[in-house]
């Protein structure tokens, strides 16, 4: 990352709900770039799109991407070691990112990683059906499951893992626990290569309520549990997004030799990867995303069996990444995307969808001061420009 220098005490204003306060500007860090993968940990890191700043990407409408600049904020996520999990939900399957538009992001991304040398995993879902909360007639199971076949051969075939993603339609067609496993047995059977299993929790998305068949966790675990047992040479890891740690930890502990678990927990993941004596996680985050260079720093102090390091690494972040998740976390995409555009690898701060009105200016403004606190802004002047030209904008000017 090519940093700008700072002068020295030069203070910026964030815009609060009471008015504004002021910070002193860091002095932005020279982070060390890494750009093959790491010995003690499999991360990925789940990339967002760059809307196309003249596109019409407004609510309803196809998704127009800045291919460009999308593409560029991949390689910065290589450039630091971290695998890609492509088209997921941070990416805004389901809010904004239409499977047509998606599948040019894999083939796109799939031929970058083979180009760099670059671990790709890319998410299978089932949204080329009707949306699930407005169709007139709900898909059917077998229409999950064509659904699911035909995206996994997709993404199979740009030589991309499969991540086999949360699907809504059949949050929406299954009767019980037993849809899910007939469901999930037949897709598994069919894959060509080990798939991670993506749990996302209800927090990151409320269509997906009772996944796999009960609102109850523990019940859900088990079915769950029963799936990757009988599936486990089918089954890379699974990716859980609940935002329990001390689930997490219950769930690893309970999953097959050889199965990793990926964490997806925003909230808690410097323990989680960090492990103890009786094992650890591996990372597929969002949170990595916005914090790519800190996040390589961390998984390089593992790598070298420096605990303290690794852990004074991640510390500056965590504050930051539970900022950009809070409730409703369903809009966590808006901070990934506005790290973007402060740390420079975007031109403007837009999303498909127009997504990008659901956080408020403070929200926004604590974004940047949480990424200044962490010295994770590279030209922190521009940042602040950038952030002085948003209130302006929205009517807040000093």
């Amino acid at each position: 990352m090519t940093v700008s220098p700072v002068r020295t005490g030069l203070r910026a204003a964030i815009p609060t709900a009471d008015g504004w306060r002021t910070v002193e500007l860091n002095t932005p860090r020279e982070w060390r770039l890494h750009p093959g993968p790491y010995s003690s940990r499999v991360a990925f890191a789940a990339a967002h799109v760059v809307a196309d700043p003249r596109g019409d990407n407004v609510p309803g409408a196809p998704a127009a991407i800045d291919w460009d600049a999308t593409l560029a904020f991949r390689r910065h996520l290589f450039g630091y070691g971290l695998g890609v999990a492509e088209g997921m939900d941070t990416a805004q399957r389901n809010m904004g990112l239409d499977w047509r538009a998606t599948q040019e992001l894999i083939s796109r991304s799939a031929a970058q990683a083979s180009e760099l040398g670059g671990r790709i995993a890319s998410g299978a879902g089932t949204d080329q059906l009707p949306d699930a909360a407005t169709a007139a007639a709900p898909a059917t199971l077998a229409d999950v499951e064509r659904a699911y076949l035909e995206q996994i051969a997709f993404v199979e075939g740009t030589g991309s893992q499969a991540i086999i993603m949360a699907s809504r339609h059949l949050a929406r067609a299954a009767a019980g626990p037993d849809d899910y496993l007939t469901v999930y047995d037949r897709i598994l059977g069919q894959t060509s290569a080990p798939v991670i299993l993506h749990w996302l929790g209800e927090v990151f998305d409320p269509q997906l309520r009772s996944y796999w068949g009960s609102t109850d966790v523990g019940e859900a675990t088990e079915s769950f549990l029963t799936l990757v047992r009988a599936h486990a040479d089918k089954i890379d890891g699974v990716k859980v997004s609940l935002l329990s740690a001390e689930h997490e930890i219950g769930l690893r502990h309970a999953l097959p030799d050889g199965v990793r678990l990926y964490t997806g927990d925003d909230f808690n993941y410097p323990e989680l990867i960090r492990g103890d004596d009786h094992g650890h996680s591996d990372a597929l985050l969002g949170a990595f995303a916005a914090i790519a260079p800190a996040a390589s720093a961390a998984l390089q102090a593992l790598d070298d069996g420096d605990l303290a390091r690794y852990d004074a690494e991640l510390a500056p972040t965590l504050e930051l990444s539970r900022h950009i998740f809070e409730a409703p976390t369903f809009h966590y995409k808006v901070g990934i995307a506005f790290s973007a555009w402060l740390t420079g690898h975007q031109a403007g701060f837009q999303m498909v969808g127009g997504l990008q009105s659901a956080r408020s200016l403070p929200h926004l403004g604590r974004i940047f001061e949480l990424m200044n606190d962490a010295r994770l802004l590279p030209d922190p002047e521009l940042a602040h420009h950038r952030l002085l030209v948003l209130a302006e904008a929205l009517g807040a000017a000093r």
